[in-house]
């Protein structure tokens, strides 16, 4: 197995900073603006881009944290019982513009459960999505409004995101599994 960093601690401060911009831009104003983050890596990133929203507007943004885990639609394939983390959302999400923070943006189908499980909370007068990392592959027809970097990935190969608040540094990594198939003609011993 071979990792290689693909975004340093100042790359994901800058896409950030941007990102924070965006939302900034899109959104006009930030009265009606809540940031939730999806578990686990979405909280930190939530509340990274509520702070340089705050520093720039004077704002203090509520952030809050999601738990998917009884939205999943694999949920009846998983041989364990899934780990239930707490929701915690402050306030209600009636009217608001939310802005739904993950990590990775992958098949699309973490952030469809992320919306099913706000749809239960209220109805927003709008959801965003904003991602560290979107790495393709999509199989549902979702798609972020606001990316810090793309990355086009094998869908063998994984993405990692370490974040100081979780892993006690900030990096992304691609790791690319040893396994790979060999060459035709090739022989292979392991």
């Amino acid at each position: 197995m071979t990792k290689k960093t693909i975004m340093t601690a100042e790359d994901i401060r800058r896409s950030l900073a941007r990102i924070t911009h965006e939302i900034i831009e899109r959104n006009k104003t930030t009265e009606h603006l809540l940031l939730v983050g999806m578990r686990t890596r979405g909280v930190p990133l939530a509340k990274r881009l509520a702070a340089n929203i705050e520093g720039i507007t004077a704002s203090k943004i509520p952030v809050g944290a999601l738990d998917i885990s009884l939205y999943r639609d694999d949920l009846s394939l998983l041989n364990r019982q899934p780990t239930v983390q707490r929701t915690d959302i402050p306030g209600n999400i009636d009217g608001k513009s939310v802005v739904l923070v993950d990590d990775v943006l992958y098949t699309g189908r973490s952030t469809r459960a992320a919306m099913d499980a706000l749809i239960d909370l209220g109805r927003p007068q709008s959801i965003q999505l904003a991602v560290l990392v979107d790495r393709g592959h999509r199989e549902l027809p979702i798609r972020a409004d606001y990316v810090g970097r793309n990355i086009p990935s094998a869908r063998q190969e994984k993405i990692q995101v370490q974040l100081v608040e979780t892993d006690g540094l900030d990096e992304v990594v691609i790791v690319k599994s040893s396994q790979e198939q060999p060459i035709k003609g090739e022989l292979r011993v392991d």
